[in-house]
C-alpha cells in the first residue's frame, strides 16, 4: 500500500535558497497555498498571500512566520470573483515597486452550486480561470520586468474529463457542478498553452501543474462523495503539503519547458483537448472579449 501511495504522492525536496525573490500565491491562506506559500518563506523568499478572506490571511501569515522565522510575508486582499478587487490589488502590488519573480496561480472554488462572480460569471469558470486570466494580465509588465519568472497555474488531473462549451461558457444553458469545474481545469490548461507561446523569448515561462487528490477546502462543496472516496481509496489522499510538490517543482526547478503540464514533479501528458492550439487560441480570445481587454 505504501508503495502504490508513493506512485502518487511523491516525494520531492530542494535546497534552492530564494532570499531577495518575490512570490505571489492566490489562495494562500489555506491548503494547498498555504504549503507553497510557507516552503517558499522558508527559502528566504518575501511571500505574498492573495486572498478574498483577510482575516484568515492574517491567521496564515502568523503561523508561516512562526514556522519560518521569515517577517516578509505579506497579507493582500483579492476577490477572484470580482474584477474590480483585481485591479486593486494589482494597483497595490505596483505600487509596492518591487519585483515579482513567481506568481502562482492557486486559489479555486470546486464544484459548488450555480452562482455568479460580480461581474455575472458562472463561479467556477469566473474564478478558476477568468479571475487567474485577468490577473497575469494585469501583472504581466511586471513580471517581463522582473524576469526571469514564472507563472504557476494549478489546474486538475480532471482536466480530463473536460469540455470548453464555447457556445455555454457560463453554464447558463445547462449547469452541473462537476462538468462546469472540469471546464474550468481545462481552460488552466489551454491558457497556460496560448500564455506559453505568446511570451516565449521575454524570459516568463509558464506551467500547469495537477497537485493531485488533496483534501481541502476547495472541496468542501462535495464532502458526501469526498468521504466515500476517502474510504475506498485513503491510500490515493494527498497531504496539502504533499499537493504543493509539483508546483513547487516548476517553481523552483532550473531549465524545465516551458508550457509543459506537470503531475508528480514531472513533465506528464495532458488531455487531447488540452493540447488543442485552436481551441487555446479560441478561448484566449473569449476571454479577452469577456473581460473586455487586449493583450500586446
Amino acid at each position: 500500500m505504501n508503495a502504490i501511495r508513493n506512485v502518487f504522492a511523491k516525494s520531492w525536496s530542494s535546497d534552492v535558497k530564494l532570499d531577495g525573490k518575490t512570490a505571489i500565491v492566490t489562495g494562500a491562506n489555506t491548503g494547498i497555498g498555504k504549503e507553497t506559500a510557507k516552503d517558499l518563506a522558508r527559502r528566504g523568499a518575501r511571500v505574498i498571500l492573495a486572498c478574498r478572506d483577510m482575516e484568515k490571511a492574517k491567521v496564515a501569515v502568523n503561523e508561516i512566520i512562526e514556522e519560518t522565522g521569515n517577517d516578509r510575508v505579506i497579507p493582500c486582499k483579492m476577490d477572484l470573483s470580482d474584477t474590480k478587487s483585481i485591479c486593486e490589488f494589482a494597483e497595490q502590488i505596483y505600487n509596492m515597486e518591487e519585483p515579482i519573480h513567481f506568481l502562482i496561480n492557486n486559489a479555486g472554488v470546486a464544484m459548488c452550486p450555480y452562482t455568479t462572480t460580480a461581474d455575472g460569471y458562472e463561479m467556477q469558470f469566473g474564478v478558476n480561470h477568468l479571475g487567474h486570466f485577468f490577473l497575469t494580465f494585469l501583472l504581466l509588465d511586471l513580471l517581463k520586468q522582473s524576469a526571469p519568472s514564472r507563472v504557476i497555474n494549478v489546474s486538475s488531473v480532471s482536466h480530463y474529463m473536460g469540455k470548453i462549451q464555447f457556445d455555454d461558457l457560463n453554464s447558463e444553458k445547462d449547469y452541473h457542478p462537476v462538468k462546469a469545474y472540469v471546464q474550468s481545469k481545462l481552460a488552466n490548461v489551454l491558457f497556460t498553452r496560448e500564455l506559453s507561446r505568446k511570451l516565449r523569448g521575454t524570459g516568463v515561462t509558464v506551467y500547469a501543474v495537477d497537485p493531485g487528490a488533496v483534501y481541502t477546502e476547495a472541496i468542501r462543496h462535495m464532502k458526501q462523495f469526498i468521504q466515500i472516496f476517502i474510504t475506498s481509496f485513503n491510500f490515493l489522499i494527498k497531504t496539502p503539503a504533499e499537493g504543493a510538490y509539483t508546483t513547487l517543482y516548476c517553481a523552483l526547478t532550473p531549465d524545465l519547458e516551458n508550457g509543459g503540464y506537470f503531475s508528480n514533479c514531472a513533465p506528464t501528458v495532458c488531455s487531447r483537448a488540452a493540447a488543442d492550439d485552436r481551441s487555446a487560441k479560441k478561448l484566449w480570445d473569449l476571454s479577452c472579449h469577456l473581460l473586455g481587454i487586449r493583450w500586446r
